[in-house]
């Protein structure tokens, strides 16, 4: 087995200015931006982010995969500059939004990258709009959400309803990042500063969008597993995770008839912040369907369910 080393961070290509573009869905608004690579030899990627991101704020992470491909990210209704979604709307609102989206750039197709909360947006698409997704990456995933999450997602959203902001912030970081192990997670003390300075200083209409998503989450049955997407999947966790820990992120892989399952080291829930040029690179690599064996910065990497018909 080879053992490649992840791709620096540094550009490679000079990517054009974004182009963000307004659309509405079901009377509610969403945006998309597109970035495009100075040589893009994969298809375009859509980024999905989780409860916490707008289209915006990919940063190093959409850097690294324009070396490769365009970029897609997208402000779903309830999300950045989509206003507030009403919480009794689920999982199919967002994707058909999404879609929606994708067909007035013209894009019939791409590859989908998405994260935490996104991941049940992503595995929807996958679902209900086969053709439009090539292959699909879910990083923090999972198919439930534990008990002992719930209660602390709802002891969190009492703080934000009181506007205790900072009680707010310490008690959602206490279930995305794993607190016991940090000095095992790489620049752990720099990223739960930058999120706990995020969180406690939301905007009034981010804090209910996050009270609506939040609700969404707990309301809803995020992801239907009756009918298993058939684009190639691969999914990722943080080997320190404790919210979506490896056997819940591997059990999401189990769910997908030809799917693979990636543990990262030295990182939890927030990996893509955590360690990034080694996300991008795994993330490029499964995109280019390139070999994923002998990556240094994987603990554990295995083919879940392969198809009859792979090579």
């Amino acid at each position: 087995m080879s053992l490649a080393s992840p791709r620096p961070l540094a550009g490679r290509s000079v990517s054009s200015p974004a182009e963000v573009r307004s659309h509405a869905w079901e009377g509610f608004r969403c945006e998309s931006r597109v970035v495009r690579s100075g040589a893009p030899r994969l298809a375009p990627v859509l980024m999905i982010g989780g409860a916490f991101q707008r289209k915006e704020s990919w940063g190093r992470m959409e850097r690294a995969l324009l070396d490769d491909m365009d970029v897609v990210t997208v402000d779903p209704p309830g999300w950045g500059s989509g206003g507030v979604l009403p919480a009794h709307h689920g999982a199919d609102l967002l994707a058909d939004a999404v879609c929606h989206m994708l067909t007035e750039l013209g894009l019939p197709r791409l590859n989908i990258f998405s994260g935490s909360y996104g991941t049940a947006i992503a595995y929807r698409i996958a679902q209900k709009h086969p053709g439009q997704v090539g292959r699909m990456v879910l990083v923090g995933t999972m198919t439930e959400i534990p008990a002992h999450a719930r209660l602390g997602m709802r002891q969190a959203l009492d703080c934000l309803r009181t506007g205790d902001m900072e009680e707010f912030a310490e008690r959602s970081l206490d279930f995305l990042m794993n607190a016991a192990r940090e000095d095992r997670i790489a620049g752990a003390a720099k990223v739960r500063r930058f999120l706990r300075r995020r969180l406690t200083n939301l905007a009034e209409e981010e804090r209910a969008q996050t009270l609506a998503n939040s609700e969404r989450l707990l309301q809803h049955e995020m992801v239907d597993l009756s009918l298993p997407p058939a684009a190639p999947v691969l999914a990722v966790t943080g080997e320190h995770d404790s919210f979506t820990t490896p056997d819940r992120c591997r059990g999401m892989a189990a769910t997908c008839p030809d799917s693979r399952f990636a543990v990262v080291s030295g990182a939890d829930h927030m990996l893509y912040l955590e360690r990034t040029a080694e996300l991008a690179d795994l993330t490029t690599r499964f995109l280019a369907e390139e070999s994923l064996d002998g990556l240094p910065y994987c603990s554990y990497v295995e083919r879940v369910n392969p198809p009859t018909e792979y090579a």
